[in-house]
């Protein structure tokens, strides 16, 4: 029998995830069977399941890859000393996460704004998958943690917030801008960019003002 080389491997994972990725944000995690994943990449039972053990390690998977690939961004961005302005980061980062699944589509809209809600319900009821997110989201605000220091310490950032309030806040703004995505349509990413730039330009008041 011939072996399989990785890349083949490599590539047939890749269809199973981006499939199951389509599934889920078309129609959430419930209403999804293994079946309809199944029937999305045109595979058999076996070939699927070679990879995956059934939907609940299918969604961990993309999740930890999503939140993975989130926090390398952030950290290849704080290399730079110092590192880019938040408008410039944010806004960079996303482009990336997003751009490397905009072809992923339901009915003819990003799929990936609409997947993350689904996460976000799935964790309600799904320990494992919240404990997954919980870790993910931890390594990105330690990143953003390191991200706020940098610019404190570069005299960009007032010094009297703790860089952990920096960091959820930032974090909040992403995932609000993907939720508005999924609830009000696509935006570009110069909305997100040209709002904190405009955030970070209000200044205190002068006095009597």
């Amino acid at each position: 029998m011939a072996r399989v080389s990785q890349a083949h491997l490599d590539a047939r994972r890749r269809q199973i995830l981006d499939g199951a990725a389509v599934c889920f944000a078309r129609n959430g995690f419930h209403a999804t069977s293994m079946q309809d994943v199944l029937k999305e990449v045109d595979l058999s039972a076996g070939a699927v399941y070679r990879y995956f053990g059934g939907k609940e390690e299918l969604i961990a998977a993309i999740v930890g890859e999503v939140l993975d690939e989130v926090r390398e961004s952030f950290e290849e961005e704080g290399r730079h000393s110092p590192p880019p302005p938040p408008d410039i980061l944010v806004s960079s980062v996303f482009v990336r996460v997003h751009s490397s699944r905009a072809y992923l589509t339901v009915d003819g809209r990003p799929a990936f704004p609409r997947l993350v809600i689904q996460v976000w319900t799935e964790t309600l009821r799904n320990a494992e998958l919240a404990a997954i997110l919980n870790e993910g989201y931890s390594g990105v605000r330690e990143v953003w943690g390191r991200i706020v220091v940098a610019y404190q310490e570069a005299g960009m950032m007032r010094s009297d917030v703790p860089p952990d309030h920096v960091a959820r806040t930032m974090i909040a703004v992403v995932l609000g801008f993907l939720a508005q995505q999924s609830l009000f349509g696509p935006a570009p990413v110069d909305v997100l960019r040209d709002g904190l730039r405009a955030l970070m330009s209000v200044s205190d008041p002068l006095p009597g003002a």
